[in-house]
């Protein structure tokens, strides 16, 4: 018999045992210095049958043993993850995993003896970009709302945290505008031999976030009648169909053949890439050989301009692109509701 998710397990222990069956139940995850994640676990005790072994662990989840005062940062974190990661994005995933590392000072201090001294010393000791530091104040607030509800700590010190003093701290970044016709037409004229090149058009006629393409997976993908659906995104509005231009049909098509692996973007080896593998192997390098100053989001908001000067409704460019405003109603389209979308997206 198969039990539940996170019921437990009872197994049996080699050797000439008196109480051959044990009974454990995972408490939590730790991720080690490559970002996988290892189970945890509790012995909840020994017992001479395996039946014996499962009253055991019902009797365990009907009086489950409140948390320690003293559970460290790290713990919740680990127990916060095992929950959190399996509703989100792997794009999402590694940017709080990337978040968790900045709070190294903070993983073994008792998370109900930490203070808002300690959260803001991790953001003002650091030199990260104001989108880091946002993320990590986002970790924080994720750990304070697990920790409250399960009684680990008494007060939120999260959204006591101040990031927006550094709003401005950006010095990597460039001014965020649209791809000008010439700079589309540059791409265009290597798109034949240029991998990455392609990867971008699909970006700007698609309107989606990079995050979002690189966490798409084939099954989610209709080439047949034009279209794929974002199952992750980075809000609830982003949940959505979004169409395939004609124009970039036939890279939709080359990348989805080019292997077996179940993501459409791949590299060499067949695996997911990463954000900061794409941005730092594949990006960067256009950007430079073109002479262009480009952020990948601005892909995005060169999708919106040209759906725009298209005069494409508002509606409709929220529903291509997934902004806000976008109800949850929405999300669930019709065949013709898809059509109209086609027919938009194609006008640019």
């Amino acid at each position: 018999m198969r039990l539940p998710n996170g019921f437990g397990n009872v197994s049996k222990l080699s050797g000439n045992r008196r109480k051959p069956y044990r009974a454990r139940v995972t408490i939590g995850w730790m991720t080690d210095s490559a970002g996988k994640q290892h189970q945890q676990y509790k012995t909840i005790g020994y017992f001479t049958s395996r039946e014996e072994g499962l009253l055991a662990l019902c009797n365990y989840h009907q009086n489950p043993e409140p948390f320690p005062t003293t559970i460290s940062f790290s713990k919740v974190y680990s127990l916060w993850s095992k929950e959190h990661y399996t509703k989100i994005s792997r794009s999402n995933k590694m940017g709080y995993i990337s978040a968790y590392k900045h709070c190294e000072s903070l993983h073994d201090m008792p998370f109900s003896d930490i203070r808002l001294i300690h959260l803001q010393r991790i953001i003002d000791n650091s030199s990260k970009n104001y989108p880091v530091l946002r993320r990590i104040k986002i970790l924080y607030s994720q750990l304070y709302k697990y920790a409250l509800q399960n009684d680990i700590c008494e007060k939120d010190y999260s959204k006591y945290v101040d990031v927006s003093q550094y709003k401005g701290r950006n010095p990597n970044s460039f001014k965020r505008e649209p791809f000008s016709e010439k700079e589309i037409q540059s791409l265009w004229d290597i798109s034949t031999y240029n991998k990455c090149a392609t990867m971008v058009l699909m970006m700007i006629y698609s309107g989606c976030r990079i995050g979002e393409l690189l966490s798409l997976k084939k099954e989610n993908i209709c080439l047949q009648h034009r279209y794929f659906y974002i199952e992750h995104a980075k809000t609830s509005s982003g949940v959505r169909y979004v169409p395939i231009a004609e124009k970039v049909y036939p890279f939709w098509k080359a990348w989805y053949e080019k292997n077996e692996d179940p993501y459409l973007f791949s590299g060499n080896r067949t695996q997911y890439i990463s954000y900061s593998n794409f941005y730092q192997a594949y990006w960067k390098p256009l950007m430079t050989d073109l002479s262009m100053e480009h952020l990948p989001h601005d892909t995005r908001h060169t999708c919106i301009t040209l759906l725009t000067v298209a005069g494409v409704s508002d509606k409709v460019i929220r529903k291509i692109v997934g902004h806000k405003g976008q109800n949850v109603t929405e999300t669930v389209y019709t065949h013709f509701e898809i059509k109209e979308l086609q027919e938009a997206i194609n006008l640019i």
